[in-house]
């Protein structure tokens, strides 16, 4: 049978990247544009951050996720909105402990606050990330602890939005099966499998495999990794009967030296699908496959 994944499209991110990429999508209106130009490219689901215009600097700034979704929703273009709730969570220990933590470079929030503008502006999609790591090689941790999760799905649920449950190891997906046993994440559930981020789970076909190898039944997944690895992980993807996510919030290169826009990374990651021989679902057999209302 002809596998037809869905593909998202990561449209900028929260890295430090907006000066290592002239075109990274920063201010509202260049991340709509974005958004249109990876929807009109096969993507069936943008994924949001909102950046500082003036800084370009990753943001929780409520105003800019009502313009960006805003514009999305009047563009009259076909496309699941997905935005993150990953935003706030971060905690940079300082040398002395708790003498000197949170240190400078903390940005870390409550339940509340994560999620102001999903439950504002009730999108298709939120990211959950469903655990605390180190994420870089220094003093920053990101802070999701259990009770965190559970009370932001519960939130999520309320809202009659679908989680996206962002895993990064093993353990991370041990406990996504207990919130879908304690009935706080609405069947099917959904899953993406991040790799090659910090410390979590390396961009390598064997950790896809065994991340996947390790799903709860009836799960809807995706998979994606970062830097170079990312379209070696379409293909894996795509072989192991998963989803798929590009976009420059993960890899800024179409090639070596080579700057890529949305546009062509998603364009690049339906080549790898019809090349497999699959094809990319559309909006609506994406929205069937994840239980959203019409």
């Amino acid at each position: 049978m002809l596998w037809e994944p869905f593909i998202t499209c990561a449209l900028t991110g929260a890295g430090d990247s907006a000066d290592k990429h002239p075109d990274l999508p920063v201010t509202p209106a260049q991340i709509v544009a974005a958004a249109v130009e990876a929807a009109e490219a096969g993507a069936a689901i943008v994924h949001v951050h909102v950046r500082d215009p003036e800084t370009g600097r990753a943001s929780r700034r409520l105003d800019l996720y009502r313009e960006v979704v805003a514009g999305i929703r009047e563009s009259g273009c076909e496309v699941l909105i997905n935005l993150t709730t990953g935003m706030g969570g971060d905690f940079v220990l300082g040398p002395g402990g708790a003498a000197d933590s949170p240190a400078e470079g903390s940005d870390l929030v409550g339940v509340d606050e994560r999620l102001e503008h999903v439950l504002e502006l009730r999108p298709d999609i939120c990211t959950l990330d469903c655990g605390s790591m180190n994420f870089d090689d220094d003093s920053l941790v990101y802070v999701m602890t259990p009770a965190y999760l559970r009370a932001s799905a519960e939130q999520i649920k309320g809202a009659g939005v679908k989680p996206e449950l962002e895993v990064f190891d093993l353990g991370q997906i041990r406990f996504v099966r207990g919130m879908i046993e304690a009935g706080l994440i609405e069947a099917p559930p959904m899953l993406q499998l991040c790799l090659g981020i910090g410390y979590g789970a390396p961009a390598s076909a064997r950790a896809m495999l065994a991340m996947a190898s390790e799903l709860p039944p009836d799960v809807v997944w995706s998979g994606f990794a970062v830097g170079r690895m990312e379209m070696p992980m379409v293909a894996q993807a795509m072989i192991l009967g998963g989803n798929i996510r590009v976009g420059l919030e993960d890899n800024l290169f179409l090639s070596r030296g080579q700057l890529a826009s949305n546009g062509d990374l998603v364009t690049r990651a339906r080549e790898i699908v019809e090349a497999i021989g699959g094809r990319p679902a559309g909006v609506e057999a994406t929205r069937r496959r994840l239980g959203l209302p019409a």
